[in-house]
């Protein structure tokens, strides 16, 4: 399977330019260049920086020099420092995975649509350069499966955009229910050879999102370990979540849960990829900071090591704050170790 060379070993900067109060206070408070030299540090190659619209646009389309000056300022501090960076538009004007943003048709308004391919001209123009170490992703976690034909193709006419302004730059693409793997077989066939499959994996949801206000039906103060059966791990989807498919049904459900469970998970992806020849991504992935430090630990390296065995480049959730914090004190024990797995 072809890998994402550059791009194998990362983290995301979420909640600096994305889900944030779009302000300069918190622009110049939330990362500086001394957390970039931190995570080349670590020994990692890349960052992951989403983007919300407004950084560069205001609510009319209007550009904002300043948001693209601070893009250009991160590249050059990653430069600096030996760092790639995905360059990851986490919201457009017209749509978010996130209901609360309160943005909507995007999948059925063409003049939102143009908005999105005339911004990604403009990052391709100001920023295709650095192309040697950079990689577009055209838009993070298309939510509803009903967009999946129409995504396919606001995704190849914004690919044909961006190439004709920068011919070969890495663009990733993920699909429906938010960057899911069982999405991938719905993308359209790679149009090049760099265009890169993109997925999310923050499974099983039940532990990774345990107590998580966000999560419909969820009990914020419900906590669970890592090392319960298959079976168990299905009863807390069903009580918590309200699901009755929870992937768990192909397991034993008197078995402990394990590493297996991430090597099936990925099975799809990676024959998918090696069926169409293109390099996969996992763009975001890890452990809310209710769950405990050690088993957060252990579920990175379960997941990291199936990473690791099919040649997957990925970029952690996220670096700091976000309910997900790798820096923050809930982590201090474990994250030494934690870092040398991602």
């Amino acid at each position: 399977m072809k890998t994402m060379n550059g791009f194998m070993h990362g983290v995301n900067l979420g909640g600096w330019f994305s889900q944030c109060v779009h302000t300069t206070e918190h622009y110049d408070s939330f990362i500086s260049e001394e957390d970039i030299s931190r995570i080349s540090g670590w020994g990692l190659d890349h960052v992951r920086l989403p983007i919300d619209y407004e950084l560069v646009e205001d609510k009319d389309g209007n550009y904002i020099e300043e948001g693209f000056s601070r893009i250009a300022e991160v590249l050059q501090w990653c430069s600096r420092y030996g760092l790639n960076m995905v360059l990851d538009l986490h919201k457009t004007y017209g749509f978010s995975f996130d209901d609360g943003e309160e943005e909507s048709g995007f999948f059925e308004n063409e003049e939102y649509q143009e908005r999105f391919y005339r911004l990604w001209e403009q990052l391709a123009s100001r920023f295709g350069s650095h192309r040697e170490h950079l990689a577009f992703e055209l838009l993070n976690e298309v939510t509803e499966k009903e967009y999946c034909a129409k995504w396919n193709s606001i995704a190849a006419q914004c690919v044909r955009r961006i190439r004709a302004v920068c011919g070969d730059i890495k663009i990733l693409i993920g699909g429906y229910y938010n960057n899911s793997i069982e999405a991938l077989k719905d993308l359209d066939p790679p149009c090049d050879e760099n265009i890169i499959y993109n997925f999310h994996c923050y499974e099983p949801l039940i532990f990774t999102h345990q107590g998580a206000y966000w999560v419909k039906g969820m009990d914020t103060d419900f906590r669970m370990p890592l090392d319960l059966t298959y079976g168990e791990y299905s009863e807390n989807t069903r009580m918590q979540i309200g699901q009755f498919s929870t992937g768990m049904e192909g397991f034993d459900p008197g078995r402990k849960f394990g590493a297996e469970f991430f090597s099936e998970l990925i099975s799809e992806a990676v024959s998918v990829a090696e069926e169409r020849n293109v390099a996969l991504y996992c763009g975001e992935f890890g452990v809310i900071d209710r769950a405990a430090p050690e088993d957060a630990l252990e579920w990175y390296r379960m997941i990291c090591s199936v990473f690791d065995r099919y040649g997957i480049g990925r970029a952690a959730w996220s670096y700091r704050m976000m309910d997900f914090g790798l820096i923050d004190d809930h982590m201090k024990d474990v994250s030494e170790e934690l870092i040398g797995l991602l």
